[in-house]
């Protein structure tokens, strides 16, 4: 390349100025946040649990002794502060006004949603795409996150403007799929492997959510919605399979509460083990 006038626009030459470097488009942390660990909660497609996970991972690593957080990039459809018992409205600036404040919860996992900066949890957030991305990223960046270990992303369902901008504006360390026992759960899930393939993010493993209801009386797992076929697709895709939850009504009955803190979670200690691999 000793020939080269720096001209890229009338050179086709592949060389390492014109090979984009990831690092470029990672949005800075303001100085007085650290956050060691980012792990985003992903789904093929809405309503498989995504938010649930989220919670419950926050919750479980918490209790290991933990500093977590959770980024509720969902920006349209925010559930994170109803599953911890938090109201609208809550979330607060520091006393410069440079810094949203995360709201924590009860056991202390630290949040930042668009639900806290309404006036009321009904209040619907009509925005565009790049509208929603750039909250996102200043939920990143113009948030005090102090001394977090853990950051959990929950992100809105599909391969859209969010989920770009998360992989591309943050530095998710791996993200965790998640899914359900449906037969349309190969297409979903290597849509979401594809992406994060092509993103270049390490894929941490599949949580199948909704797997099996035990009966009360015998115990017997019964499929609800058919044969699950987490295993066939994980090992298409050479993942693991971290964990399949229940359906149980004490779980919905606990999120609905607002107390996803106080909920039993023994089906997730290989997906927590896995995190903390990382």
């Amino acid at each position: 390349m000793s020939e080269c006038n720096h001209d890229c626009g009338s050179c086709s030459a592949s060389c390492d100025s014109r090979t984009p470097d990831k690092q470029q488009f990672l949005e800075a942390l303001n100085p007085a946040s650290t956050v060691k660990k980012v792990i985003g909660i992903v789904s093929g497609k809405g309503g498989v649990g995504k938010s649930l996970v989220t919670a419950m991972m926050a919750v479980s690593l918490n209790r290991k002794g933990s500093k977590t957080a959770v980024l509720d990039a969902d920006i349209t459809g925010p559930s994170i502060p109803m599953a911890f018992g938090i109201s609208s409205d809550q979330a607060v600036t520091s006393p410069d006004g440079k810094l949203m404040i995360p709201v924590k919860s009860m056991e202390g996992v630290e949040i930042m949603s668009s639900n806290l900066l309404l006036d009321k949890d009904t209040d619907p957030v009509i925005w565009r795409g790049p509208v929603i991305a750039g909250a996102v990223r200043q939920f990143w960046s113009e948030t005090l996150w102090q001394d977090i270990d853990y950051m959990f992303v929950d992100m809105p369902p599909g391969t859209g403007d969010v989920p770009l901008t998360v992989f591309q504006s943050l530095p998710v360390d791996g993200i965790i799929i998640v899914t359900s026992p449906q037969e349309l759960v190969s297409m979903i899930v290597s849509k979401a492997v594809n992406m994060a393939k092509k993103m270049d993010i390490p894929i941490v493993g599949i949580v199948e959510n909704m797997s099996y209801l035990e009966c009360p009386d015998c115990k017997k797992q019964i499929s609800v919605f058919g044969e699950s076929h987490v295993e066939e697709v994980a090992q298409e895709h050479g993942l693991k399979v971290l964990a399949k939850l229940p359906i149980d009504p004490k779980i919905a009955q606990m999120v609905d509460a607002g107390r996803v803190e106080y909920l039993e979670l023994p089906w997730l200690d290989r997906a927590v083990e896995a995190v903390e691999g990382l």
